[in-house]
């Protein structure tokens, strides 16, 4: 079980919780065994996945390769089934699963189309950036703290403090917000989580949790990884989760946590396309 978690970028906890069971049945899903369409509640597999990457390289922007079928992906099938000459419907059946697969040498190299556009969109500066703040566990009051914080330094920050990531995510979705940044003291070991899938990454939060792990240093020695856990596949921007370990469950350490990340982040605003400074 710790090996499937790892694998799939989740905790690794050895539970199979209700998270780990559900990207268990997404595993089982290949591109062709069923059609897909738009529906509610959104149909999520591996097979949305593996369409998403697909439809990417060929330069129909489902958004992120995220594994579930949501309105941008069913808008990119239709782009790419008037491209090809069948119905628009957005519905991938059995004619446009063999579209797929004829552009199959085409469809499994190269740059994501999203990637690229979301590198363009964090090519300069975020001024008076909309944050989300969010948090698992007893954090509440770090959470708050982060948001005054950043508030001082010119930020508009929303807290979410549902402790569930689809309700978090929802929050921040609403909010149109430019970065979520979750808290954590969920693990033993200290770490930043940023969102990355088989070929694909978010650049804009592959940068941040760098840019963390700098600022970070050396009250807390943690490093950037590649996830997805539910809350950073269901945010529409750049997110990461800093999970704090032991650092998190000290009182008097918060003060100086709080400022080093508001630093993270304010570097990262400054120059999100930037590679962090050493």
């Amino acid at each position: 079980m710790r090996a499937f978690q790892h694998s799939r970028g989740l905790r690794e906890t050895g539970v199979c919780d209700d998270t780990t069971w559900s990207v268990l049945v997404e595993a089982s899903w290949k591109l062709g065994d069923r059609h897909l369409y738009l529906r509610r509640p959104n149909l999520r597999g591996d097979d949305v996945a593996e369409l998403q990457a697909r439809l990417g390289r060929l330069g129909f922007d489902c958004g992120w390769v995220d594994g579930i079928f949501g309105p941008s992906t069913s808008s990119a099938v239709a782009e790419f089934q008037r491209n090809v000459g069948l119905s628009s419907d957005g519905v991938v059946g059995h004619e446009t699963f063999r579209a797929l697969q004829r552009l199959a040498m085409r469809s499994q190299t190269g740059q994501l189309v999203n990637a690229v556009r979301q590198a363009l969109r964090f090519d300069r500066a975020v001024p008076n950036p909309r944050l989300v703040v969010g948090h698992e566990g007893n954090l509440a009051a770090l959470a708050r703290a982060l948001a005054r914080t950043l508030r001082d330094r010119g930020a508009r920050v929303v807290t979410a403090d549902d402790g569930s990531s689809r309700v978090n995510a929802s929050v921040a979705n609403r909010f149109d917000a430019q970065l979520y940044v979750g808290l954590s003291t969920e693990s033993v070991t200290s770490w930043i989580g940023f969102y990355e899938t088989h070929g694909f990454a978010s650049p804009g939060g592959r940068r941040l949790a760098e840019t963390l792990v700098r600022a970070l240093a050396p009250e807390v020695e943690t490093s950037a990884r590649g996830m997805r856990l539910p809350i950073l596949r269901e945010t529409q921007m750049p997110a990461v989760v800093i999970e704090l370990g032991h650092a998190g469950r000290l009182p008097d350490r918060h003060p100086i946590v709080t400022s080093r990340i508001a630093d993270g982040i304010v570097e990262w605003c400054r120059a999100p396309g930037a590679e962090p400074s050493t």
